[in-house]
């Protein structure tokens, strides 16, 4: 590669990295310079990533390629696990610049038939595995700056197309992912004083989770067609957004598909009608039907796989 490397000297944690779009984007930083924290849980009853684990495979992958990596198996949706996340960065290298929230898997159900634990477990991995390493992390940035070391620091969180717009028997990923944008929101707003970024990106792309639910979507395609699911093809605006060079971008949702990048607008004002006073049920009823007539439709809900 010729000309400066994009995240020369950075350090990146990468939740979720032993396989898909973690994966992708953890070789993709390591590619650019970066030394990687590769979180994925590990196969040992302490938690440490065996030899052979996920994240082991990750770490030797980027070694192999002359990078530097060290992976970290712990469950980042407990208090212990995103700390030992962040002491992991800070003890093997030194610092921490990026953090990329990737974590989550699914259990999908129709609302009807959708059990407590399964809603929690998805809401667990997906929002308190996002929340837990963003306040680790952001406590350490907060403290940096403190001292006068105020950090150039970045937040990648993964929220989805269902986090967005709906989507058919996901209602515990679909709350998990739009949890995860005001999740952002709130971050970017209250971290910016302390140098630190946060933004979100909304993927579409093939990984274990997508291959099961959007089977037909997801298929991959023959050997000289553009492969538009790849998970490779998500991981450069992710690295963009962890590097230096993305100043002044903050409080973004992206979505990402193949060589399309969208900056999403989210909820904004629609038509308006306002009384002056209180409106009988009546009034609202027939004000609301008038407003709807002159509002945009909205996005079609995702459909189950």
């Amino acid at each position: 590669m010729s000309g400066p490397l994009l995240c020369e000297g950075r350090v990146v944690i990468v939740t979720g990295a032993g396989r898909g779009l973690g994966r992708a984007h953890a070789l993709a930083y390591a590619a650019e310079g970066a030394r990687i924290v590769v979180n994925d849980l590990g196969v040992g009853l302490d938690g440490t990533p065996g030899p052979d684990s996920p994240a082991a495979r990750v770490v030797a992958e980027i070694r192999a390629a002359g990078g530097q990596a060290v992976a970290h198996g712990g469950d980042i949706a407990t208090t212990e696990g995103a700390a030992s996340l962040v002491r992991t960065a800070l003890e093997t290298y030194g610092r921490l610049d990026t953090l990329v929230n990737n974590a989550g898997f699914l259990r999908d159900r129709m609302l009807v038939n959708l059990g407590e634990d399964d809603w929690d477990a998805v809401l667990r991995v997906h929002l308190k595995g996002h929340f837990l390493p963003l306040k680790h992390a952001a406590a350490h940035w907060r403290a940096e700056a403190k001292d006068g070391r105020r950090p150039r620091a970045r937040v990648v969180n993964t929220s989805s197309g269902a986090g967005l717009l709906g989507s058919v028997g996901q209602g515990n990923y679909s709350a998990a992912k739009a949890g995860i944008i005001g999740l952002t929101l709130v971050a970017a707003a209250e971290l910016g004083r302390y140098g630190v970024q946060v933004n979100a990106i909304a993927p579409a792309a093939r990984t274990r989770m997508t291959e099961r639910a959007f089977a037909d979507t997801m298929a991959a395609p023959g050997a000289d067609s553009f492969d538009a699911m790849a998970p490779e093809n998500v991981s450069p605006l992710v690295v963009w957004l962890g590097a230096s060079a993305s100043t002044g971008v903050t409080g973004r949702v992206f979505e990402t598909e193949g060589g399309r990048i969208t900056v999403m607008e989210g909820w904004r004002p629609g038509p308006t009608a306002d009384k002056g006073a209180r409106w009988t049920p009546s009034e609202a009823g027939d004000t609301a039907l008038k407003l709807l007539a002159e509002a945009e439709v909205p996005g079609a809900v995702y459909g189950a796989g």
